[in-house]
């Protein structure tokens, strides 16, 4: 089964976040917080009003509590409208 974004739609993946931090000091998994940044893993035709920036494979950043969360296989996914990415991962 798949997953297929609709008008100004896209699909996001939770991009992992990292174990350690930068010192080398591993992190609890109780006490890690979800990050922000998610990848595109689809992105919807767009519509009249809305040309479609992001792409798949984009690394994306998003508001912590934006878009509809969604589990399909054991994954989790978010959907979310473009005008909620604040900015694209370079």
């Amino acid at each position: 089964m798949t997953l297929k974004p609709m008008s100004d739609n896209v699909l996001l993946k939770q991009h992992e976040a990292s174990e350690t931090t930068v010192g080398g000091i591993i992190l609890a998994t109780t006490n890690k917080e979800k990050p922000a940044i998610y990848e595109v893993v689809s992105v919807g035709p767009g519509n009249k009003d809305v040309t479609m920036t992001v792409k798949s494979g984009d690394k994306v950043v998003v508001s912590k509590f934006t878009g509809t969360d969604v589990t399909l296989d054991k994954v989790d996914y978010k959907f979310v409208k473009q005008d909620d990415i604040l900015a694209i991962v370079e």
